[in-house]
């Protein structure tokens, strides 16, 4: 027989071509960056434009900022469950133009109620917002994305894009490039406003509005038309189904208990808008030392998160998160042994520098962590979700926490015996959660950290 007539009685194999599709990781940490820049540019100001150009009181000036961080936090779940459920992509997209709104009202606003459901609208945007790109930098750091894809053939079928190489995925290390970038924002979005203020409060609302305009534009040009499929991820116990739907991480009683200890985190790193002014107050600092307090955390944060990054990732989340939360302990603590007496008049930021340090270095060893074992967590289900309980349980630990801080700050504006009453709570919720939290991590976790250290060993 002919080797023509052979191929063709040889049965026809259709190849099926895998498409890879996925947002590139720099697109994912530039949009950080840009959104924190933006959102930097206007809301540090909003306190100052509503005291100096319409003359609001401490109170309504409060309220406002109370509900803007309220909507964001309370709603996190909620924006995490429609990014499972509409894609991440939409829920991006309707962030940004729900900010933008936001924006909007606040240039319009000429008095309370506006003012007041402006900050609301511009929470909305940021739940929205942030659980979804979370979501997707969850699905970069496995190439977790899936999209219908033509076969050659003509025919369509799932392909679920996976790691070609067979090693562990890298992914507290790129969360930790995210919360780089978002630091990056934190340090030029003010100076950005700054700049913006001098031609009043409105131009920076507008620049602002026009930045989450651009962002919105090019996720909708670049960003793919994807669901995010839940990374692959080992289960708990051998022939563990895992709670389906989009609730399901309120079913979850490991998780609701991490989250519960991980608000610590929210909490302590709030003190450095709460309770430092009041502590370089005593110092004699004055505030006008917190610009500098926060740019030395940026630049903390900045030049240290990516090594710590990789560094806890070798530990592993059971030595990592402990680690965080002593390191956060220990600042407050110093703290409250150096408010008993007068601060060194050389030096009066010295204690407020030793919260700062405790507080950035213990954050830098959590964060990417607790952000990479949601995975573990979710073991298969939509992400969204479960980052949006995460942020939603720690704004209502700040609620709380704040709320039992502010009658013990009243006693830390002079140096005292009572002083370092508020630092000593703060200092124990820390060391409680050092303990504690360790207990809560997923098996799955600790039995790819135990796999990595025979590895290396």
């Amino acid at each position: 027989m002919s080797p023509t007539a052979a191929r063709k009685l040889r049965p026809k194999v259709t190849r099926r071509r895998p498409v890879r599709v996925e947002p590139a990781p720099q697109l994912l940490l530039a949009s950080q960056l840009i959104f924190n820049i933006g959102f930097y540019a206007v809301v540090p100001f909003l306190a100052v434009a509503m005291r100096n150009d319409f003359g609001m009181g401490a109170m309504a000036i409060g309220i406002v900022l109370g509900a803007r961080t309220f909507a964001q936090q309370g709603l996190f779940l909620f924006g995490g469950v429609l990014a499972d459920r509409w894609g991440a992509r939409q829920s991006m997209i309707t962030g940004c133009l729900v900010r933008i709104a936001g924006f909007l009202m606040l240039a319009w606003a000429a008095d309370f109620p506006l003012f007041l459901l402006g900050a609301v609208v511009t929470g909305i945007g940021g739940a929205l917002f942030s659980t979804a790109l979370q979501s997707l930098v969850a699905s970069a750091s496995q190439g977790g994305i899936t999209q219908k894809g033509d076969a050659q053939d003509g025919t369509a079928e799932d392909d679920t894009v996976h790691s070609g190489d067979g090693r562990q995925p890298n992914r507290s290390t790129l969360f930790a490039l995210l919360v780089v970038c978002g630091e990056v924002g934190v340090v030029v979005g003010p100076l950005l406003g700054s700049l913006l203020l001098n031609t009043g409060f409105d131009t920076s609302l507008l620049a602002g509005a026009a930045v989450f305009a651009v962002m919105a534009l090019v996720f909708w040009l670049f960003l793919p038309k994807t669901r995010t499929q839940a990374t692959e991820t080992s289960a708990e116990l051998p022939g563990h189904s895992p709670t389906s739907g989009l609730w399901s991480c309120l079913r979850e009683k490991r998780f609701i208990g991490f989250a519960a200890f991980y608000s610590v985190n929210l909490l302590a790193a709030n003190q450095l808008y709460f309770g430092l002014p009041v502590e370089l107050e005593r110092s004699g600092a004055g505030v006008q030392a917190l610009a500098v307090i926060f740019a030395y955390a940026s630049v903390l944060t900045i030049t240290l998160q990516w090594p710590i990054a990789r560094l806890m990732r070798r530990a592993g989340p059971k030595i990592a998160l402990p680690l965080g939360f002593a390191l956060q302990s220990m600042g407050f603590a110093s703290l409250a042994a150096l408010a008993i007496i007068p601060p060194p008049s050389d030096l009066p930021m010295l204690p407020a520098i030793s919260l700062v340090t405790g507080l950035a270095l213990g954050n830098m060893c959590v964060t990417p962590m607790a952000m990479g074992l949601v995975l573990e967590f979710s073991v298969g289900r939509p992400t969204g979700a479960y980052y949006g309980l995460l942020a939603s349980a720690g704004g209502l630990a700040v609620v709380i926490g704040n709320t039992a801080l502010a009658p013990l700050y009243e006693l830390a504006y002079t140096p005292s015996n009572t002083a370092p009453a508020p630092w000593l709570l703060t200092s124990l919720l820390g060391a409680i959660t050092a303990t504690f939290i360790r207990r809560f991590v997923p098996k799955s976790a600790a039995r790819s950290a135990i796999q990595r250290e025979f590895q290396t060993a």
